[in-house]
């Protein structure tokens, strides 16, 4: 899990970052949008996917195809960061792309009469952190020139609008962008490592389990200075699942099993935490140990749910920043009606 960046700077960090999404982007299918009894679906690191890993695990979108008639072909891959995610989602290499609610909002709302992007569900609750190694950083207004923040989509991606969020609270709403000057977009493995190994010129990173707790463990300098959770008033979902309304319409029965594989997956990890532990470890090749993944499930901060929670705070603080143009009347204006029956927010 320990990657090396040491010695590594600004440029040769956003390089390394923004070549690897290319070419985990292209190695994506590719082509026109898919048929009936085909779909592509793309992930990110950590544990915040685990509903993804079982449903990979368990074949489960394959298994309700055939419930319903239907051989499904399952094409997976993983991609860091929402920037990579959502160009391959906009140029038909992929039909499910996950990634943070924030980004997630974007694509619904800069594709308004157009592919009409929405987001298919979520995929639970869990906090970031925003971590530092700097012993005088404690709020967003100790953070320096010489800090950077490790994100993994810079100004675009959920941690960075979050940031956002909070610093047009700290600093004034025409200054929530600020901390975008000292952020550089790494993914969590590598800023994990890097704020581990103290050897980089990252010294902070807005992370997400397992990789905080990683850090928090690996390094006595690492400290909390903020959560997701405490900027948004409390629990709310973390990363969406979205797709173009051409998919979702086209391929009602490939649609429909996929759903319901994510709410199976999602059942059967609250009922099974022990195994579900053992399949994030498998799915993503982790070096975690059992017990720190199952400590991680059952932390009370962190739940695998499909139903929304909270995102209409994203949609709402958004577009008062003007970063979402539509502004949306309910957090259903933004979801496909598969999602509507469940009391989500």
């Amino acid at each position: 899990m320990r990657h090396q960046v040491l010695g590594a700077t600004r440029r040769q960090i956003f390089a390394a970052a923004t070549s690897a999404a290319m070419a985990i982007a292209a190695s994506l299918l590719p082509g026109p949008a898919a048929a009936e009894g085909t779909i592509r679906v793309a992930q990110q690191f950590g544990i915040s996917y685990l509903i993804l890993d079982v449903v990979r695990d368990q074949k489960l979108i394959e298994k309700h195809g055939k419930e319903a008639g239907l051989d499904i072909a399952v094409d997976w891959a993983t991609v860091s960061g929402a920037t990579a995610m959502n160009e391959a989602l906009l140029s038909d290499n992929l039909d499910i792309a996950a990634a943070g609610v924030p980004p997630a909002l974007n694509m619904w709302d800069r594709t308004r009469d157009r592919q009409e992007v929405k987001l298919v569900a979520t995929l639970g609750s869990q906090p970031n952190y925003l971590l530092s190694s700097n012993p005088d950083v404690h709020s967003l207004k100790d953070f320096g020139a010489n800090d950077r923040i490790a994100v993994p989509a810079a100004g675009v991606g959920f941690q960075s609008r979050t940031l956002q969020i909070e610093s047009a609270k700290v600093f004034g709403q025409d200054k929530f962008q600020k901390l975008d000057e000292i952020t550089v977009s790494l993914p969590h493995p590598d800023a994990t490592a890097a704020l581990i190994s103290g050897g980089t010129e990252v010294n902070a990173h807005f992370s997400s389990a397992p990789f905080y707790y990683q850090a928090l463990q690996g390094n006595k300098a690492v400290h909390k200075v903020i959560s997701s959770y405490d900027i948004l008033g409390g629990p709310a979902s973390f990363n969406a699942l979205y797709a173009t309304t051409a998919f979702h319409d086209e391929n009602p029965k490939t649609y429909a099993a996929f759903y319901a594989a994510l709410r199976e997956a999602a059942d059967w990890i609250n009922a099974n935490k022990a195994k579900a532990a053992d399949t994030f470890i498998r799915q993503q090749k982790s070096k975690l140990s059992p017990e720190l993944v199952l400590q991680i499930i059952n932390d009370p901060e962190n739940d695998f749910s499909i139903v929304p929670r909270n995102t209409f705070v994203y949609a709402t603080e958004l577009h008062k920043l003007g970063v979402l143009k539509n502004e949306a009347a309910s957090w259903k204006d933004y979801f496909f009606p598969e999602a509507h029956a469940d009391n989500g927010s």
